[in-house]
Parts: structure tokens; sequence; C-alpha cells
């Protein structure tokens, strides 16, 4: 399983948008000192981030700047979170569409400026133990 992790000049602000208008859920936030130094933010339908208010000192380690990072995130509710998201005045990077491999999915941008993808493809099947 793989756990993105963002940094935010807004921690409180951008955790509230991932949950009250996207749909993670808060599992976990701790603070330090007035900071969001870790929260974990689940996907309903498997996985989640990591991600925590901005320090520079830490932007060489697992986090990138806020704003320079994204996400695909799977979900059989694409058209539903669509429609969700757009009615709440999201920023739609990418319109809602059928893509040639199979995917439905659409992008948005969060406060911070990260780009989400939304979508319904789960990846290729892994290959076979070779023999």
């Amino acid at each position: 399983m793989i756990w993105p992790g963002l940094q935010a000049e807004d921690a409180p602000a951008l955790i509230d948008f991932l949950v009250d208008t996207v749909g993670f859920l808060r599992t976990a936030v701790y603070e330090d000192g007035g900071r969001v130094a870790h929260a974990q933010l689940d996907w309903p339908e498997g996985g989640g981030i990591m991600l925590g208010s901005y320090d520079p000192d830490a932007v060489a380690g697992t986090c990138g700047k806020p704003g320079t990072a994204g996400a695909y995130v799977v979900t059989d509710h694409v058209d539903a979170l669509y429609a969700k998201l757009t009615a709440a005045g999201v920023r739609i990077t990418a319109e809602i569409e059928d893509k040639p491999y199979g995917s439905r999915e659409f992008g948005i941008l969060d406060p911070e400026g990260n780009r989400w993808s939304f979508g319904t493809y789960r990846g290729e099947p892994r290959p076979g133990p070779t023999p």
C-alpha cells in the first residue's frame, strides 16, 4: 500500500477541505505548538494520505513544497463525487470523461494547489510468476 505525504501552508484548512468536501476520513491529527505535526486521512475505499504543516527543513525528506503534489484516487463512485465537488464549487482541472484505458475520471485542484484525479482505474493485473 502507498501513502503519499503532503505538506501544507494551512494544514488545518487542507484537512477540512479533504474531509468535509472531498470525503476523506479524519483518522488522526497530531498537533505540536499550533502546527499539524502529522495527520492521517483515510480514503473510504482503501488507502489514504499523510500530511502536515509546511516545514522547509523537511522538504528534502518525503514531502515536496506545498502545492506540488499530485495523486490518483480510485473510487467506484466517480460520477457522484464529481457532482458533489462541482456543486461545492471545487476547481475542476479535467472534466469527467471515459478514458481509452477503461477508466472514468476527472481532476481537481485543492486549496493548496495540489492536483487530484479521481477515477475507476485500479491498475492493470499483476503478471503471474515467471517460470
